[in-house]
């Protein structure tokens, strides 16, 4: 027993365990009584470092992400940035196949580390469950196929990602189903591969000259609606939530505004295609014509 524990540490530590039985109000409430019930059932030192693993990578955490907060407005801003560099680099990168193809490889790599990282982690935790860790959300679905386009100069998932991969990134990055604050590793992991989606897309546009045409959004449509089919059956079977098709995420969401369950779905395939709708008429229709025009 630890000497600096007084006899009423047994009472306190009972009162406590029924009343209040997490770790955190335990620790935040009164150190040395957490201290005491660390050491009779671990049997280890009372030092706060053998208690506490790295913050930065531990699934417990004292804050939670704010939506919106400096951090957040700071990395949107960051890979706005990134984004406005490799417009800046375009043109070098085209004019050399080989940095074409070092900046695909590269890309392509970044993209299935974030991937293989989060699942490190995952285990890292002894959280990692079928239910709940596998690449079957949206993005998780685009990121790996994000990473095959780049490897294969596949004009086919462009004309998937372009509007898939990029909209869905920017929505996830606006408002991020996300709990843990900066700079936890899964912060960091969520917006690079996040970021790294849009990047993709945006390369093979600027750098390799693909374009989407209006059939590129039937297309994305109808695969969209397939991939939901087929999720939804993974779904049923895991007795999961993948692509919040069963229920609403418990953080905020462009969801909360597309009502109760499940009609927020269908209002969901009507504000997809809007979107898709402007970033085609914005990006190439509008400027195809007033280039003709000219």
């Amino acid at each position: 027993m630890c000497k600096s524990c007084n006899s009423s540490f047994p009472g306190q530590l009972e009162h406590y365990i029924l009343i209040s039985p997490t770790r955190k109000t335990l620790e935040s409430e009164n150190p040395e009584i957490w201290i005491f019930y660390f050491q009779i059932t671990t049997g280890h030192s009372h030092t706060r470092e053998a208690v506490s693993p790295i913050p930065l990578f531990d699934r417990h955490r004292e804050a939670d992400f704010a939506m919106f907060s400096p951090s957040h407005w700071i990395t949107l801003a960051v890979i706005a940035g990134v984004c406005f560099l490799l417009y800046t680099m375009r043109h070098p990168l085209a004019a050399s196949p080989s940095r074409r193809r070092n900046f695909r490889i590269l890309l392509a790599v970044l993209l299935l580390l974030c991937e293989a990282g989060l699942h490190v982690w995952y285990l890292s935790q002894s959280i990692w469950k079928a239910s709940s860790s596998l690449p079957l959300e949206l993005c998780g679905i685009t990121l790996l196929l994000s990473a095959v386009m780049l490897l294969t100069r596949s004009r086919l998932l462009y004309s998937f990602l372009y509007f898939a991969g990029i909209g869905g990134a920017w929505i996830a990055l606006l408002t991020p189903n996300l709990v843990y604050p900066f700079p936890h590793v899964r912060f960091l992991l969520f917006f690079i591969a996040h970021g790294a989606i849009i990047w993709a897309s945006l390369y093979m546009t600027w750098v390799e000259g693909f374009r989407p045409s209006w059939r590129s959004i039937a297309f994305t449509m109808l695969i969209l609606n397939l991939i939901a089919v087929l999720v939804y059956g993974a779904n049923l079977l895991l007795g999961s939530n993948y692509m919040f098709l069963m229920h609403k995420p418990g953080t905020a969401s462009v969801l909360d505004f597309f009502g109760p369950y499940p009609y927020y779905l269908l209002a969901e395939e009507g504000f997809a295609l809007l979107i898709f709708v402007l970033m085609y008429g914005c990006f190439f229709a509008l400027p195809g014509v007033m280039r003709r025009e000219r």
